[in-house]
């Protein structure tokens, strides 16, 4: 498959996402390449696991969604909910693998790439790194396991990041969870070298440049705290900051069904001590996402149409009700995901 080189170099299984030109957004096809190489190597001889990804420009931008949106256009409801159910479980091999796991994060990480690079064991970010879970922009909720990253980011944090689809630089992405460590791009080869020869993770010292969002969360906590979105949007709406004015352009900006959605599944997974419990709860909403959200409205506007003019099914964040998310997030009973094809 020329879009994802995987194989085996000295101590290291090594997968390469090969599709720069478009960002290394991940096909289902790649999702499913990934999952086998990660089954294989569970009883192979090698000490650890290292993705990366061709170009300077992204790690991997998420997911290839092209294709769900034609399938849905066409009453297709399976397709889409395959590759996620199948997607997730990925997810969740990552989390759980027994061997570390290293990613190199340069440039883009988003969505399906936060799935696929922020759940090992030693997650690499440089100066271009620029991670976000952008979902709520098309319709949908932060999913990918990256609702247990918000849940467990601090204060409110989460539901800043999941709601205004906020990026994070390096050290912003350190900050909230999404990456352990800095280290200068340049310097990725010899690392990656090392571990390819020793089979044992580096040790990094180098200090990561400063970031914003640590000075931000007093501003976070008070607002992103209200009960509701509306309460939040409402909050912004009357602080006349730049931070509060920029973060209430964003939640006017992006689905309200979603984002009301996002702040639910955050606020039930931070007790949470499993990743699969986040994308359970994820799932119930990317299920219906096509019949019953935005999705695939979202999709017209971002990428097929491009006139980024979403009309969304509510008028605004203040119009979202209790009922349309728990419509939304209902146990999914049978069609539930089904951990047994786990190890």
């Amino acid at each position: 498959m020329t879009d994802i080189s995987i194989r085996i170099e000295g101590r290291a299984g090594r997968i390469t996402l090969q599709r720069p030109k478009a960002l290394n957004a991940l096909t289902y096809d790649m999702v499913l390449a990934i999952e086998d190489a990660l089954d294989e190597w569970r009883a192979a001889d090698i000490d650890l696991i290292l993705l990366d990804a061709e170009g300077e420009r992204a790690f991997c931008s998420g997911g290839d969604i092209a294709d769900m949106y034609k399938s849905g256009q066409e009453g297709n409801l399976d397709y889409g909910r395959q590759f996620w159910r199948d997607e997730y479980r990925l997810n969740a091999k990552i989390f759980e693998y027994p061997k570390p796991v290293v990613s190199f994060l340069q440039g883009f990480t988003m969505g399906g790439g936060v799935g696929v690079g922020c759940h090992g064991s030693l997650r690499i970010v440089g100066d271009s790194s620029q991670i976000a879970m952008p979902e709520c922009g098309i319709g949908l909720v932060p999913d990918v396991g990256g609702s247990l990253m918000l849940a467990l980011a601090p204060g409110r944090v989460g539901e800043y990041l999941g709601l205004t689809a906020s990026r994070m630089g390096a050290a912003d992405a350190i900050f909230a969870g999404f990456a352990d460590a800095y280290a200068p791009e340049v310097d990725w080869p010899e690392l990656k070298a090392g571990m390819i020869e020793t089979g044992k993770l580096p040790t990094l010292k180098t200090a990561v440049p400063k970031g914003s969002l640590e000075d931000l969360v007093p501003q976070i906590d008070t607002h992103f705290a209200g009960e509701t979105l509306g309460d939040i949007a409402r909050s912004l709406a009357n602080d006349s900051s730049d931070f509060a004015q920029s973060a209430l352009k964003a939640l006017n900006r992006n689905a309200p069904l979603a984002m009301a959605c996002s702040m639910a599944i955050i606020r039930r997974l931070r007790s949470a001590n499993s990743i699969r419990q986040a994308l359970d709860q994820e799932f119930r909403y990317t299920y219906r996402a096509v019949a019953q959200g935005d999705f695939i409205e979202g999709i017209r506007a971002a990428i097929i149409d491009r006139d980024r003019t979403p009309k969304w099914a509510h008028a605004g964040p203040e119009s979202v009700t209790e009922m349309d998310v728990s419509q939304m997030l209902m146990p999914l009973g049978g069609n539930a995901l089904n951990w047994k094809e786990m190890p």
